[in-house]
């Protein structure tokens, strides 16, 4: 299924996913926005779980600058979110949820665009999420004047 790319000036995201997964997401807003190295970045996303979402809730995450592979890792969704203190919680009833997240950004984050690909998949095996994102860290040679 084909989803609009929503492009902000320094990043995007769309959902890769179909209407058969369990997560449909509405939403994503980054503050500051556009991300800062070295500064906390706090994530909002909306979104909608069609079903419960149980323990065991897995995500492979990719990271690549360019055509180079920086980070390929899978992620216990429901870990993550406890060790993170999330607002939302294993097992996640299905509805409507906003998740907000901060994390810290290194301030070591090259000036490079990188691409960040998430499939999730429930303790089933099932098509959970599919998000792809695009952040570009480089500085922009014609910055913006209040004008």
């Amino acid at each position: 299924m084909n989803q609009p790319v929503h492009t902000m000036e320094s990043w995007s995201w769309s959902d890769c996913g179909s209407p058969a997964h369990v997560v449909q997401l509405k939403s994503i807003s980054l503050s500051p926005d556009p991300p800062k190295p070295g500064q906390d970045l706090t994530v909002t996303v909306v979104g909608t779980a069609q079903q419960r979402i149980e323990d065991g809730a897995y995500a492979d995450v990719v990271v690549k600058l360019g055509l180079i592979k920086l980070l390929s890792k899978t992620f216990d969704v429901c870990e993550e979110a406890r060790n993170a203190n999330a607002t939302v919680q294993c097992p996640v009833e299905g509805g409507d949820y906003t998740v907000v997240e901060t994390v810290a950004l290194p301030k070591e984050i090259p000036q490079a665009k990188f691409n960040v690909a998430v499939r999730g998949y429930t303790v089933d095996d099932e098509d959970l999420l599919c998000l792809d994102l695009q952040v570009n860290f480089m500085k922009s040679p014609f910055p913006r004047f209040g004008w």
